[in-house]
C-alpha cells in the first residue's frame, strides 16, 4: 500500500479517533484516571447520560413484558419481530443476537452496546469506532478473498460474549463511556478507506455485530464507491440481522470457537448452536465464508472436539470453505495457560484435510508449510505467504496455473 504513516495518521485524525494496533492495549486518558473514582464514576454517568440522549434509535428489537414474551399492557399475544411502536411497559426485547436481553429503562444488554430508553432501544455506539487501522487482509484472517489488499479496519467497543482468551479484550470488553470518541458518519468512513487506497473495509476487532447498523449503512456507501466490506464475527447474532448483513458483505469469517455448548458455556458465556447455525446461513447465502478455530490447551484441543468440528465443517458448508487452526496466546484471564503448541495446530490441520477439507492452514506461526496455499489437485503452492505478506501468487482466472484445477475464493 503506497500511503506513508504520516498520510494515514493526517487523514485519521481529523476524526479525533483511537489508533493503532487492534491488540495493543488501550488505557483510559490519563486525565481521568487522575480523577480519582468518585469523580471518575461521575464523569462515566454523564457520559452514558449523554448517549442515552443522542443515542440512534436502534433496529432489531421489541417492546416485551418483563419475560420477554409480550407487551402486558397493549396485546394478550406475541408480538412480531419487527419494533414495536410506544408501549405503556417500558421493557424491550433484543433481537439482534442470541442473548436475548430483556431490559428495564435505562438498562443495557450484555454488549454494553444498546440501552432501552423510555420503551425504546438505542445504539450507544453508532458512529463512534474506537479504533481504526490499516491491515493487510490476511491478518483477519481471509486467504481466500483478494489476497495482498489492504483492509481499512475499524472497531467500536463491545461484545455480546465475555471469552476468557480474548485477544482484544480491551476492544470487546470496553464500554462506549470508556474513551472519548468523535462521531463518524459512515460516508467519511468510506472516504477514509479510499484515502489509504484500501479496496476493503473490514468489521473487526469487537463482535460488530453490535454496531450492526453503522456496520450496514457504512456497508451500502462502501458498496456504491465500488469498494467490498468483510466482516469478522464469532458469529452469535439472531437470523434477521445476520442475512441483512449477508445482503451488503462480500465476505464473513466466523470464529468457531470449539465444538463444544460446555465450552461455549463456561469459556465464552455463550451457546453453541447459534454459531453453528450462522455458520449454515452464511453458506446459503452463497457470500464468502471463512471459519476460524483459536486452539486453546486443555480447552478445545482434544481430539473428540477437533474431530466433531472437522466432521460438522465438512458435512455442512463442504470441503471448499477455509479453515484457520490459529495459535492461542496467553492473554486477558488466561495468562496461565501456555502458547498453542505447534504439534497440536500441524495435528488439527492434518485432521481437516484427512476429512476432505481442502484448503486448512495453520495460523499465528510466521513461515510455517500450513500458512501457504496448495492446489487440491497438483498440490503444488499456489499462494505462497510470509506472515500476513503474499509473496508468491499462482492463481489465473481464478485456476491453478500449473494444472488448470479451480481454487475456490474471491480473487478479482
Amino acid at each position: 500500500m503506497d500511503v506513508s504513516r504520516r498520510e494515514f495518521f493526517k487523514t485519521a485524525g481529523k476524526f479525533g479517533l483511537v489508533f493503532g494496533e487492534a491488540c495493543a492495549a488501550l488505557s483510559s486518558p490519563a486525565w481521568l484516571q487522575a480523577l480519582g473514582n468518585a469523580s471518575a464514576d461521575l464523569y462515566a454517568a454523564s457520559k452514558i447520560e449523554e448517549l442515552a440522549r443522542t443515542a440512534p434509535r436502534a433496529r432489531y428489537w421489541i417492546s416485551t413484558d418483563s419475560d420477554g414474551n409480550r407487551c402486558a399492557v397493549c396485546h394478550m399475544g406475541g408480538l412480531s419481530s419487527s419494533p414495536g411502536h410506544q408501549h405503556a411497559e417500558t421493557f424491550v426485547k433484543c433481537l439482534l443476537c442470541a442473548q436475548g436481553c430483556v431490559l428495564r429503562n435505562r438498562e443495557r444488554g450484555k454488549c454494553s452496546a444498546r440501552m432501552n430508553v423510555n420503551g425504546e432501544m438505542r445504539s450507544l455506539v453508532y458512529g463512534r469506532p474506537m479504533t481504526i487501522h490499516t491491515d493487510p487482509i490476511e491478518k483477519k484472517p481471509f486467504y481466500h478473498f483478494l489476497p495482498g489488499s489492504a483492509a481499512f479496519s475499524l472497531a467500536t467497543s463491545g461484545c455480546p460474549l465475555h471469552c476468557r482468551f480474548c485477544q482484544n479484550w480491551q476492544i470487546s470488553q470496553a464500554k462506549p463511556e470508556d474513551y472519548d470518541v468523535q462521531d463518524v458518519p459512515p460516508s467519511e468512513i468510506v472516504n477514509a478507506a479510499a484515502n489509504q487506497k484500501a479496496p476493503i473495509i473490514a468489521f473487526t476487532y469487537n463482535e460488530p455485530t453490535v454496531f450492526c447498523e453503522y456496520l450496514l449503512d457504512i456497508a451500502v456507501a462502501a458498496r456504491a464507491q465500488n469498494m467490498r466490506s468483510v466482516l469478522v464475527s464469532c458469529g452469535f447474532m439472531n437470523e434477521e440481522p445476520l442475512a441483512d448483513m449477508c445482503a451488503v458483505l462480500d465476505a464473513i469469517k466466523i470464529d468457531l470457537k470449539g465444538y463444544s455448548d460446555d465450552f461455549y458455556r463456561k469459556v465464552c458465556s455463550a451457546e453453541l448452536n447459534p454459531v453453528l447455525r450462522s455458520i449454515q446461513q452464511v453458506a446459503r447465502s452463497g457470500t464468502h465464508l471463512e471459519i476460524v478455530n483459536l486452539v486453546v490447551p486443555t480447552l478445545n484441543d482434544s481430539d473428540s472436539m477437533l474431530n466433531g468440528l472437522c466432521d460438522w465443517l465438512a458435512g455442512e458448508v463442504g470441503p471448499d470453505v477455509p479453515v484457520h487452526f490459529t495459535r492461542f496466546h496467553p492473554d486477558f484471564q488466561l495468562l496461565n495457560l501456555s502458547p498453542t503448541p505447534i504439534e497440536t495446530l500441524e495435528r488439527a490441520r492434518e485432521l481437516a484435510i484427512s476429512k476432505g477439507i481442502r484448503y486448512a492452514y495453520v495460523g499465528n506461526v510466521p513461515g510455517h508449510e500450513g500458512n501457504h496455499t496448495y492446489c487440491p489437485g497438483c498440490g503444488r503452492i499456489v499462494i505462497h505467504r510470509n506472515g500476513f505478506f503474499v509473496s508468491e501468487f499462482h492463481i489465473q482466472n481464478g485456476a491453478c496455473e500449473y494444472c488448470g484445477q479451480t481454487i475456490a475464493g474471491v480473487w478479482s
